[in-house]
């Protein structure tokens, strides 16, 4: 069973930054897509990152866009999540997945088979 571990959340104000990890175990994420989401109560689950785990191609949120950076650390077996200039509007749950999606399903929550336990990101006015 792919077990997926995220850590990093936390709280920080506005303007500040955070820098999720998301780590595997199991087969790894060889082969593998993986998304970032997030999620607030009451709420569906928000694409923000995916990244393919040996390809440059990445994929962003327009609400993310230009301040959050995805990346990947093979040796690791770990994918991160930089958010720099965070608005409360930020404010979430954040879970990796990782999945083999259909690449027009690639942002939608349901095309992920793995999903980690979720970290708390709360960002202050």
């Amino acid at each position: 069973q792919e077990q997926l571990v995220e850590s990093g959340g936390g709280l920080v104000q506005a303007g500040g930054s955070l820098r999720l990890s998301c780590a595997a175990s199991g087969r790894g994420f060889s082969h593998y897509y993986i998304g970032w989401f997030r999620q607030v109560p009451g709420k569906e689950r928000e694409f923000v990152a995916g990244i393919m785990w040996s390809s440059p191609y990445t994929d962003f949120a327009d609400s993310v866009k230009g301040r959050f950076t995805i990346s990947r650390d093979n040796a690791k077996n770990t994918v991160y999540l930089q958010m720099d200039n965070l608005k409360p509007a930020d404010t979430a749950v954040y879970y990796c997945a990782s999945g083999r999606p259909p690449f027009s399903r690639s942002r939608a929550a349901d095309s992920y088979d793995y999903w980690g336990q979720g970290t708390q990101v709360t960002v202050s006015s």
